[in-house]
């Protein structure tokens, strides 16, 4: 349930270990240097001439241009959005090594679900620790030939990965859940399983047209699109959620919802308490596991108040549907999604 951005440096993240709280460091960083690349999803790749290093050049979704060998047999994988498309491609004997935290703040548990650990055969042991401090030592001594990471690894990691220890890193970070199909398919060219991965994103197309006819439906017929409010975490200030320019944002578009913070400046901002209260969304989504549950919501600035709760449109979703952005959130988030926005509306 990696929120693979989060809060700001200048704000109060939310309280750990319930794995929405990595800081943007990484995303920050980059917008400065990068600028509109962060938003962007991109796969462009060439084939290497013979006997230069790496088989093939590829463009990573942050923008980065990196030499990766083909079908590497060893890849370490930080962020659990990766191990879902992974998995679903027939990679998973691939993956020598997974994201997690310290032990204090709930090591493998804390960013994957005892569902995900189970599903794909993970254990402590595969465990690289990215926070509070990443192990270098333990990725080191994965032997990876790849690194394929979302931005919950910041700069100075990547950079020591790259540079210091020469193994070359694929940031996969798409923007919008179209964004998703671009990943499979670069997944689907490094591993040379393009079939593979044109078949995941047969599946993913027929979710999305879905959504998009259902759209062009309730237009057509004058219907208005439900006002929402899809938090990840709260405090005693407010709700974090998604801005503009998140893949967020895109699957509550993608729902045939609006956003309440589509206008916010920030990509995740935490919305006042006093904010969410005037724009009083119908719809309240909130993500569940990891140690939040409706009680952990229910502090929250006005949650009593708002006409979500107090006519029964409140809806605790797996938080994994709400902060990961992989084939899993468009096959079952989006369609509960639209189940929950448009009851007997079939699509």
């Amino acid at each position: 349930m990696t929120l693979n951005a989060g809060p700001p440096p200048s704000a109060a993240p939310p309280v750990k270990p319930t794995r929405t709280v990595p800081v943007a460091l990484f995303v920050v960083a980059l917008i400065v240097v990068a600028g509109a690349a962060v938003a962007i999803t991109a796969l462009l790749y060439t084939p290497k001439a013979a006997g230069a290093p790496g088989d093939l050049t590829v463009t990573d979704d942050l923008g980065r241009t990196v030499e990766v060998p083909r079908d590497p047999a060893r890849v370490v994988v930080l962020g659990p959005s990766i191990v879902d498309s992974m998995y679903r491609l027939g990679l998973r004997s691939h993956i020598v090594g997974v994201d997690c935290y310290a032990a204090a703040f709930g090591g493998l548990t804390a960013d994957y679900s005892p569902d995900q650990v189970a599903l794909w055969n993970l254990s402590q042991s595969m465990c690289v620790q990215i926070d509070p401090t990443f192990d270098f030592e333990a990725l080191v001594n994965d032997t990876p030939t790849l690194v394929i990471a979302t931005t919950i690894v910041s700069v100075l990691a990547v950079e020591t990965i790259s540079t210091t220890y020469n193994i070359p890193v694929v940031m996969l970070q798409p923007a919008t859940l179209s964004g998703i199909e671009v990943d499979v398919s670069l997944l689907g060219t490094i591993f040379g399983l393009a079939s593979n991965a044109s078949a995941i994103n047969q599946q993913l197309q027929v979710e999305l047209g879905a959504a998009t006819t259902l759209a062009t439906n309730l237009t057509d017929s004058g219907a208005l699109f439900p006002t929402v409010l899809v938090t990840y975490s709260t405090d005693s200030n407010g709700y974090w959620t998604y801005g503009p320019g998140t893949f967020g944002e895109s699957l509550i578009e993608l729902a045939d919802a609006t956003n309440i913070a589509a206008n916010a400046t920030l990509p995740y901002p935490e919305l006042p308490g006093e904010v969410v209260l005037v724009d009083n969304p119908q719809f309240v989504v909130y993500g569940v596991g990891y140690g939040l549950n409706l009680a952990s919501y229910q502090s929250a600035p006005f949650w009593s108040e708002l006409n979500a709760t107090q006519n029964g449109h409140l809806y605790g979703m797996d938080s994994n549907y709400l902060t990961e952005p992989d084939p899993t959130m468009i096959l079952e988030g989006l369609p509960e999604l639209i189940a929950l926005f448009h009851p007997g509306v079939s699509v």
